[in-house]
């Protein structure tokens, strides 16, 4: 018997055969791993969690939010601090700025986390802690969320500003936060307690927090304040204040801003005429694409 190979007749040995099925294998082989190749990859898709316990206290709980197809690489992080005054507040109240964010910053996964508030039980630097443990946290998931850990930008308000400021600027020995957005975050707890228009309502605040006043601690009040960890190796700095602000004073972001500046950081401050401790409107509308603006022209 004889078969036919690219037109040439040879006759059929059992070597030839062999060889004939060596040969279709091979291009049986090359089509599945041709159509593997073509194949799309598949994408991971977008997953939102809420109340994800990051430790054992029943504050620590995060809200997590991670974008479809995400990546090791090009996912970074976002993690949000509420206000309250540490002593109160809830993570809710950045749910409306999250979910602009997430749409405007798409390469980012966002959290969104709680902590203990301040109390007899739990004065500084128990927010601290907890922010540090919810960084570690993210650090942790980094294989499992698919996210890119050594881009970390955190978003503060408020007391959470503080919080914010005072991670990024002290506690950043490993470089992974690169970036920190204060919305009228106290920077200067000794000029707090002292220089406050209304020290009956700044000074309870502040001694529930610390459990101290600076003339009983000032080391302490040192040790929180994130104008005293500014060097020219500090991140980028974005700022917000409303200019008729009664619970913070511009004056603390005006101090930090100028202590920035002088050490060479990379600083922004937007100052919104007559709004106080917060704002609505097209005011909020500019702060998003500020911020927005702000982190990509800072974090690569």
């Amino acid at each position: 018997m004889r078969g036919i190979i690219f037109g040439i007749y040879l006759p059929q040995t059992k070597a030839m055969i062999a060889l004939m099925k060596g040969f279709i294998s091979t291009i049986i082989f090359s089509t599945i791993m041709a159509s593997c190749l073509k194949s799309p990859k598949q994408e991971l898709p977008q997953m939102n969690m809420k109340n994800e316990a990051y430790g054992v206290n029943a504050a620590k709980k995060m809200d997590i939010y991670l974008p479809a197809g995400r990546d090791s690489i090009n996912t970074k992080v976002i993690l949000f601090v509420h206000g309250g005054s540490w002593s109160g507040g809830d993570k809710n109240e950045f749910d409306s700025a999250i979910a602009v964010l997430k749409n405007k910053l798409p390469d980012y996964a966002m959290f969104n986390m709680n902590y203990r508030l301040a109390n007899r039980q739990h004065r500084f630097p128990a927010q601290m802690e907890d922010v540090q443990s919810a960084i570690n946290f993210i650090i942790n998931k980094a294989d499992s969320y698919k996210i890119n850990v050594n881009k970390i930008v955190l978003i503060g308000a408020s007391a959470g500003a503080h919080l914010a400021l005072l991670q990024a600027y002290k506690n950043n020995s490993d470089g992974r936060i690169k970036a920190v957005v204060d919305l009228f975050g106290p920077s200067d707890l000794v000029s707090l307690y002292n220089n406050h228009p209304v020290p009956a309502a700044s000074q309870p605040v502040l001694i529930n927090f610390l459990g101290a006043t600076p003339v009983t601690n000032s080391t302490l009040y040192h040790d929180a304040s994130p104008i005293n960890y500014v060097t020219s190796q500090t991140v980028p700095t974005l700022i917000f204040h409303g200019d008729a602000d009664y619970i913070v004073p511009i004056s603390q972001s005006i101090a930090l801003k100028n202590k920035l500046q002088a050490s060479t950081v990379k600083v922004e401050m937007k100052v919104y005429k007559n709004e106080s401790h917060g704002w609505y409107g097209q005011n909020l509308l500019d702060t998003y694409a500020k911020t927005v603006d702000f982190i990509k022209q800072n974090v690569k």
